[in-house]
């Protein structure tokens, strides 16, 4: 008769609250340090009045500083659960679809006058542009999760349901206290206050999909 007691089942429904709690913290950190590198180019490129040739490629790179030091922030809480996890390629991968997010938010002031266009293509074209922004973030870290045996394709719907979340908390807080001709040391904290905001909310919702995402690696053996 088989010895029951002997087998050791991976524990696939208990919370790792610690991982949690360190993957909230680290990534509301990180992203928070990272935000203020395109809030601070954007505000100076306003200020400046530069133009569209100068201020677009600047705030594309300041968005990859942005998803680099978020990326390597939330690798780095990975990977003390996923050993097998490149954090190099992870954060590399963040930052990426950073710049591919801005490139996007940034497309309809960029892009002219959008008013000669029927409604029907504005609104088809926001509607994609905007799923596109939201899950490419969440696209770019599972092709290196996939890679490594890790997560599946939920990782993208909660990554993009949980920036979702974030953008709105950060247009509640940023839209009304943003006004015309105000000091540019209100209009930097308004920006971090509003940002720090949104990279807790987005680091508490993503918390659950890390959980997630290690204990079904840990139960599968996929280390």
């Amino acid at each position: 008769m088989r010895d029951t007691a002997s087998v050791v089942r991976p524990p696939r429904t208990r919370r790792d609250w610690p991982l949690w709690r360190l993957w909230v913290l680290v990534t509301t950190a990180g992203e928070s340090v990272g935000f203020c590198v395109p809030a601070l180019t954007g505000v100076l490129a306003a200020r400046l009045d530069l133009p569209p040739a100068v201020g677009f490629p600047l705030m594309l790179a300041a968005g990859w500083v942005e998803g680099y030091v978020l990326g390597s922030a939330q690798q780095w809480v990975l990977r003390r659960r996923l050993r097998g996890l490149s954090g190099r390629a992870f954060a590399h991968a963040t930052a990426g679809a950073a710049v591919v997010a801005y490139a996007i938010g940034m497309l309809p002031s960029t892009a002219g006058d959008l008013s000669r266009l029927p409604v029907a293509v504005v609104a088809v074209g926001a509607t994609v542009g905007g799923l596109a922004l939201l899950a490419s973030i969440g696209t770019a870290q599972w092709l290196v999760l996939r890679r490594h045996g890790y997560g599946g394709p939920w990782w993208i719907l909660t990554t993009a349901a949980a920036w979702l979340a974030g953008l709105g908390v950060f247009m509640v807080v940023a839209t009304p206290l943003w006004q015309p001709g105000q000091p540019v040391v209100v209009t930097v904290l308004v920006g971090v206050l509003a940002g720090v905001l949104m990279a807790g909310t987005v680091a508490v919702l993503t918390g659950f999909a890390a959980q997630r995402l290690t204990r079904e690696a840990i139960g599968n053996g996929v280390r």
